[in-house]
């Protein structure tokens, strides 16, 4: 296949065209996009990069060019379509997805700054950050399987960054929270990580908050899942993989090489329903009820709260489980979707710092991989 390679600027479409003030603002820096994966996150993402396109153009002289939209089976490129920002899913020209032909056409062939956002949750797509950054693309993603995947592949990627190119993943932990740069901040100021704890799930925060007897659980989580707040598959949330996922991910923030099975976790999936086709566990949610409806009886007879609860210490010790907390703990008072995390360290022993907020949706998931690539576009080299 052939990539196009053409100016981008020249195919947008005017609403898209970045003012002139922003052209000949002294630090203009261009920056071409391509994002992979353009489901409920991705979609608000590129909502999001529309809305602000013309004001970071003009405030901060930063010019952002959307390239290409890759789907699971087709993609759109900027110089086929010159519509594509406003025709996205109806685009009037597109070819099979090729991972490496949208890569290169993203990159382009004049040595400009070229970023990748991989909003897809599929592990082929990580896979590819190796290469990619080896080859001077930056990457961001709310993607986990790639901080949580096999450890060979993680240090592969970190190794891809010393050419130059940036990996940034703040999302894959708690959405928009500052979760990963918090404890990055910490670390390069010299303190040292002693243990995390956390409800790392914004779907479960929310059905742990809603859960009071008044609805059956099952009830709860299909409005969870209609709302947006679960993975696709709501198993990946109640199984506890995830989370352990966003644990892993952590540690190995901190340089602790854990993997994904050494987390000790606690299903709170049937094992009847684990192997099922989605829409035929979906049918049998019910059988969720009864086991849910007794541990909320036995928090309530110790004067406690149901919370699902990530713990990692020093030693390496992970584990992820619904546990009755006492109604004056912290985590006991969060709402709706927040996560909140808390880091013991060197510096925060005897008090914990905190970081408390929503962890689930659409919104909030893109807004923090936008701020993924704010923060990469501040460190471009300008050029006239």
């Amino acid at each position: 296949m052939n990539t196009c390679v053409s100016p981008i600027a020249e195919h947008l479409p005017p609403r898209l065209r970045v003012p002139a003030a922003g052209l000949a603002s002294p630090r203009r820096r261009v920056l071409a996009v391509g994002l992979i994966g353009p489901g409920r996150v991705g979609s608000a993402l590129l909502d999001q990069l529309r809305a602000a396109q013309a004001r970071l153009a003009r405030d901060s002289g930063l010019v952002l060019t959307l390239c290409g939209v890759v789907a699971s089976k087709r993609m759109w490129m900027d110089c086929d379509d010159t519509e594509l920002n406003g025709r996205l899913g109806g685009a009037q020209t597109w070819r099979p997805s090729d991972l490496d032909a949208f890569a290169a056409h993203v990159a382009g062939n004049e040595g400009r700054h070229a970023l990748l956002i991989d909003c897809s949750a599929n592990d082929d797509v990580a896979a590819h950050y190796p290469r990619w950054l080896a080859a001077g693309l930056h990457v961001v993603t709310p993607n986990k399987l790639a901080g949580s995947g096999p450890l060979a592949r993680w240090q592969a990627i970190r190794a891809a960054c010393s050419g130059g190119a940036r990996f940034r993943y703040e999302a894959t932990v708690c959405a928009g929270l500052p979760v990963v740069q918090t404890l990055r901040d910490l670390l390069d100021t010299g303190d040292e990580l002693l243990a995390v704890e956390g409800m790392f799930s914004g779907s479960l925060a929310w059905l742990c908050n809603r859960h009071d007897g008044a609805q059956p659980f099952s009830a709860l989580l299909r409005e969870a899942r209609d709302l947006g707040y679960t993975e696709p598959d709501p198993r990946d949330d109640l199984s506890g993989t995830d989370v352990a996922r966003k644990l892993v991910i952590l540690a190995r923030e901190a340089g602790w090489p854990l993997s994904m099975e050494d987390v000790a976790v606690e299903s709170l999936v049937p094992p009847a329903l684990a192997d099922l086709p989605l829409e035929a566990c979906m049918q049998r949610w019910a059988e969720l009820d009864a086991p849910m409806a007794a541990r909320l009886a036995a928090a309530k007879a110790s004067g406690g709260v149901l919370r699902h609860v990530a713990h990692l210490d020093r030693q390496g010790r992970a584990s992820v489980r619904l546990k009755v907390l006492p109604a004056a703990h912290a985590f006991a008072h969060s709402r709706l979707t927040d996560n909140v995390v808390q880091f013991t360290t060197r510096r925060y022993c005897d008090n914990p710092l905190l970081v408390q907020g929503p962890g689930a949706g659409p919104e909030v998931t893109a807004a923090g991989v936008f701020a993924d690539l704010l923060r990469i576009a501040e460190s471009l080299e300008a050029r006239a």
